[in-house]
Parts: structure tokens; sequence; C-alpha cells
């Protein structure tokens, strides 16, 4: 018997009950809906924060990627759910382009869960379908009716329906694919035609239409929910696999819609139809919802001018207009500004998680496209195993592990050859570079900077280590035949087409923030305090440091001014010290100084001092040229990781692994 009372349906259904995708407009209607009446009810959210489940207890919330195989199975462990409603889609909003992401979230993410659930104790499984399936053939089809695909996502969600039928027909999988039409109500984005006319008709104005000829079957999102209970509660065995359109079944033109919506909200004038339709939009696109009725007992109760009037009456409560039309998907991430955040790890693992979440903070503040890349530059500690579990929670997360340790600038070289966002910003992987200064990178770099620099006004660090600090960058300064700004480290922002150049750099010994400045751009600097180290002790000393002198004097300076050389300075001033007590003795004593002895000392002192320093300046620079001539690789990487998995650098597939 087909129950009609909504409450008592949703006590109906066998529970636990898990909404995929319910950070989204249906799935948060129907995880809000369904905890009114019951507790053992869950959603799943890409993010800890979404707007849509503001006020919804944390425990009915599981953030994730459920894009990360890894991810399902674990969600389905901790919730073993006996009914599940799947809501998660890609591309059906016009901004929506991503192709790959299309067919990974509609089709593989399909063919997966249905895969884990069917050896699961599993009641019944709706998946939210599309009447996009239809295509070109959206005209009241029946469900019988071949498929006319005319997008992306039409093609992905037809395929997703094929293999729910195949999963429902031949191995008794108790799945269903619901073909929605038009959707609207609360909750929806600010950016779809109703809500959008719905705050322009409150504001007291038209919105802009497409063509007017253009029709919609609209129907309200309560009852979509109900057509969701009713499958499961109703669907017969011999349906397993089907498909079932779920609308109104009413034909609704866009030119009706626009006086609609000018008779509701009293608007003066005429509306606009100017604005241009999307490739797949079609003359007749309305439902046959026979099937619907017959079998699962369902069917619209809402009629157009009831949803319009309640939907208005929900955007009326909103405390905060504007952050409802700033959450919309169409002003998602920027890509133009996106950036790939490149991390050097050495004995860092402690603080990885926290450099994730920092950056993570600063690229959502920002609401840029973003990357984060962790180079474990064979860190003794558990760094892999750390920045694998982070991959496995965040897709934006790549991590590469070399053989060995090769130093920070060959880590740089590694992050910025796999990046792929429009720039790149270097940090030391021991939080001494804050995170949050991006945001005054990238404010720069929006100004039309190329490369944009910290620049350390002071350092929390023993003085005698800032004073050696400030002194080797005023030295290098002096005697550099470019100038590179004082107190920069490698902590910067480069754009892509700065990368490429540095990458085009063929020289094994590299010095970063010197090939940065030799290779020029528009630059500007951001002042910062460097902060010491959060966890553990730093991995510099004395003699490294005398290293990094050594390799930027070495590699932009034509003057010998190196530390290696010390000693033959030392002799030589040495031999000028002893030749003058000799002549002093000499002089004072005459007779305890035998002839001839003194001019001999001196001479050979003298050259032999000469010798050492000319040798030892000799030596360092054909040191460095054989070290260059040599073309040994800058790195050598022993495995990528992404997604909780750590796959081998030797494997073929290595390349889309990382760049997927």
């Amino acid at each position: 018997m087909i129950e009609t009372d909504l409450g008592a349906k949703i006590r109906g259904l066998q529970g636990p009950i898990l909404v995929l995708g319910a950070s989204g407009f249906i799935g948060a209607n129907l995880l809000r809906m369904m905890l009114r009446h019951r507790s053992d009810v869950f959603g799943t959210s890409s993010t800890a924060s979404a707007w849509r489940l503001e006020g919804v207890k944390n425990e009915h919330v599981m953030a994730g990627d459920l894009l990360i195989e890894q991810s399902v199975s674990a969600l389905l462990d901790a919730t073993r759910p006996r009914t599940v409603f799947n809501c998660l889609a890609y591309g059906a909003y016009s901004f929506q382009a991503d192709t790959s992401l299309i067919y990974r979230t509609n089709i593989d993410l399909t063919a997966r869960l249905v895969e884990e659930l069917g050896g699961r104790d599993l009641h019944c499984y709706v998946h939210a379908g599309s009447s996009s399936e239809y295509g070109d053939n959206a005209a009241g089809p029946t469900e019988d009716m071949a498929l006319f695909p005319n997008s992306h996502y039409s093609a992905s969600k037809g395929a997703a329906a094929g293999v729910i039928h195949y999963a429902g027909k031949k191995l008794g999988f108790p799945g269903v694919n619901l073909r929605l039409y038009s959707i609207y109500g609360p909750y929806e984005d600010s950016a779809r035609l109703v809500p959008t006319a719905v705050l322009n008709g409150l504001d007291h104005r038209h919105s802009r239409f497409v063509d007017p000829g253009v029709s919609r079957d609209f129907l309200y999102v309560d009852d979509a929910c109900e057509a969701f209970f009713d499958a499961a509660l109703n669907l017969p065995r011999a349906c397993h696999g089907e498909s079932y359109n779920i609308g109104s079944g009413v034909q609704t033109t866009i030119g009706a819609f626009a006086h609609l919506c000018k008779e509701m909200f009293d608007l003066p004038g005429e509306p606009e139809f100017s604005m241009p339709s999307r490739q797949w939009d079609v003359a007749g696109w309305f439902a046959n919802s026979e099937k619907a009725r017959r079998d699962l007992g369902w069917s619209a109760r809402t009629p157009l001018r009831d949803g319009m009037v309640r939907m208005a009456e929900w955007v009326r409560q909103i405390e905060r207009p504007e952050r409802y039309v700033q959450s919309s998907k169409s002003l998602g991430r920027d890509e133009t500004w996106s950036v790939s955040a490149i991390i050097a790890c050495f004995k860092d693992a402690q603080a990885i998680p926290i450099m994730h979440q920092r950056l993570t903070a600063v690229f959502d503040k920002l609401n840029i496209g973003y990357e984060i890349i962790f180079i474990n530059d064979n860190s003794p500690d558990d760094c892999e195993e750390v920045i694998r579990a982070i991959s496995a929670r965040d897709r934006h997360v790549i991590g590469v592990s070399h053989s060995r340790n090769f130093g920070s600038q060959s880590a740089f070289r590694s992050g910025m050859e796999i990046a792929g966002k429009s720039a790149c910003v270097l940090l030391d992987g021991d939080l001494q570079d804050p995170p949050e200064l991006i945001e005054q990178f990238v404010e720069q770099w929006r100004g039309g900077h190329d490369v944009v620099y910290g620049r350390r006004v002071s350092r929390e660090a023993p003085w005698y280590m800032a004073m050696s600090y400030k002194a080797f960058y005023r030295v290098f300064e002096r005697f550099s035949y470019i100038v590179v700004p004082r107190d920069a480290g490698d902590f910067s922002l480069l754009d892509r087409r700065v990368v490429s150049s540095l990458l085009s750099f063929p020289e094994r010994d590299l010095f970063i923030r010197g090939i940065r400045a030799f290779a020029g751009f528009r630059q500007t600097g951001v002042d910062y305090v460097r902060p010491e180290r959060m966890f553990g002790v730093t991995t510099n000393s004395l003699s490294k440091n005398i290293g990094w002198a050594k390799k930027g004097l070495l590699s932009f300076s034509n003057t010998p001014l190196n530390m290696l050389s010390a000693a033959g300075v030392i002799l030589f001033l040495g031999s000028i010290l002893l030749g003058l007590v000799y002549i002093g003795g000499r002089l004072l004593f005459p007779a305890a100084a035998p002839r001839g002895f003194t001019s001999l000392v001196l001479v050979v002192i003298f050259f032999g001092s000469i010798n050492i320093l000319a040798i030892s300046l000799i030596g360092e620079y054909i040191a460095k040229i054989f070290e260059e001539v040599k073309r040994r690789p800058h790195f050598i990487r022993r495995s990528f990781i992404r997604d909780g998995e750590v796959r081998s650098a030797t494997d073929p597939g290595h390349l889309s692994f990382v760049q997927q």
C-alpha cells in the first residue's frame, strides 16, 4: 500500500540512510527533510564547511572526497547504510566545464559505488539521474526511448543509467535511476533560473531570459525528494535497474515563466529575452511520468505558482541575501590566478598537517584554484606516510619522494616540473615561511608583478645567526654581477612564465634566489618576520651556511670571495708577518740570524702562500665546472603520492597519475 504522508514515508525507510552529495541542492533538501523525522541519516560533503548544511549537527555530516577510491570503502564501512540516495553529479551547470571531472564523477564514481554496495547489506540505491540523458529527445519521452546525448554531461549521465541498468538486471542490484527534470526550491544555486528570477523579482526588477520559446518542466524540490522516498519504499524487484522520469509533465515556456514572475512580483515593463541559450537547450523539454506513477506511486503535487511562492518566502527569510548570491558555483574558484604550492620537506612530518591546513585556509579565502605539492626529500621520518594520509582526504595534494636527499633547491625544481597551475609558490616545510603571506603575494601578482618574494625584515633567531645572514646578503650584493634583493630567500611566488624560464636553466648547482633575479621580469617584495622553526631543531649548521655562501658567490660572482680560500689568505698574511719578524731580528740581533736564511724563508713562504691561494680559487671554480659538465640529474624521484596511493616513479603511468 502506497503511503501518502511524507513523515510516515521517511520513518518507513530502511536505515541507516546515506545521502551522497548532501552539500548539493537536492542532497541538502533530502538530508534536512529526513533529519526532521529520524536520526540515523548521514550526508557527505566535499568540504567541512558547506553553506547548505549550516545548522546540521556534525555527527550527520561526513566530509571527504569520494573521487578518492579509498574514501568510498571507508565511508560505507563507517555508516553501513541500508538505503543510499546518490545526488553526486558534476556538469549540470554551464560553468562546470572540466570534461575529465564530468566523467570521473558521473560514470567512474557510479560504477565504483555500485560495485562496493553490491557486496553489502543494501536495501535500495536511488540515483539522481537527469532528464538531460535524453539530449535532443527531451519532449515527453518514455523511459524506453533512445537517448540522443547533446553534451558531455548528457552522455555521462546516460552512461551512468546504463551501469545501473546492467547491475539491476544482470546482478540483482537493488538500484534505480530517477531522471529529474527542472528541480527548483530552497538551497538551489543562486545563479539558476528560478532563484535569479525570485531575487530580482523581490528587488522589483526583471531578469534576463533566454529564448521565450524554450521550455522547462519545473518540479518543486519537495516533490523530487518524495520521489526518492517512494522509489526506496515501493520499487518492485522486477524493476531493479530501471529509469524513471520525475517531472510534473507540464511544459512551461520561458516566456510563460517570465510573465508569471511579472505578475507575481508586480514588475513594471516587459521582461527581456536577451540571454544566450545554453548549447543543450531544446524547445520541447517536459516529462512523461506515467511509469513513475504506475510502479512507484509517485506524482508531482506542487503547481509552479505555489512552488514560486514558497521559494520567495524562503528567500525573504535569508538573513544575508548577498551571501546566498555569492555562494553560487558560477562564482567558483578562479583558475586564472591559480597557484601550485611547492613545499620542500626534510624532517618536517609534524609540520606537514599544519602546513596543509593553513594553505587550504588561505586558498579557500582567496577562492582560487590550487594544488599542494609536498616534496619529501628523502626525509628520515615518516613524511611520506603523512603526505599519503593527507592525499587520501584531499585531491588537491600531490606528493613526491626523492631517492636521497638532494637539497631544497632540487626539491623546488622537482615540484616546479610537475606543477600545473598559473603560478608556483615555494615554501620550506618547517613553517618558517608563513603561508598566510600568500594572500599578499597573490595581490601583488594580480597587480602586474611576475615575481613576488618574501623579504625578511627580521627573524626569530639568535643574534649572531641573524647578523650572519644579513652580512651574507650585503657581501653578496657588493660582489655579485646581478642585483639580488637583500634578505630575500626562496619563499616567493613565480608566475608560470618565470617558472618556464627557470626550468630552462641547465645548471646543476642551483641557487634559486640568484637565477630568479637573473631571469628578470617584474619583481617586488613583501616584508615579513621569519619565525622560528615550529617543530624540532634546524637542519642548518655553520658548514651548511658556508656552503650556501659559496654556492651564491661562485654562481654569480667573478671575484674570488669564497670561504675555502681563507687558508691561502691567512698564509699570505702570515708570510708578511713572519717576514717582518725576520727583518726586525736581522736589524736588532744581526748575529742571531744566519746570513741568506731570511731572504730564502721569505721567498719560499710568500710564493707558497700565493700558490695555495691561487690553487684554492681555481680549484673551487674547476670543481663547480666539473660538477656541471657531468650533467647528472638534478634529482631522482622514488615515488609519487596521490589519492592515498604511493606509486613508484618508474611506473610507466606515473605521469598521468600525477597530472590527472
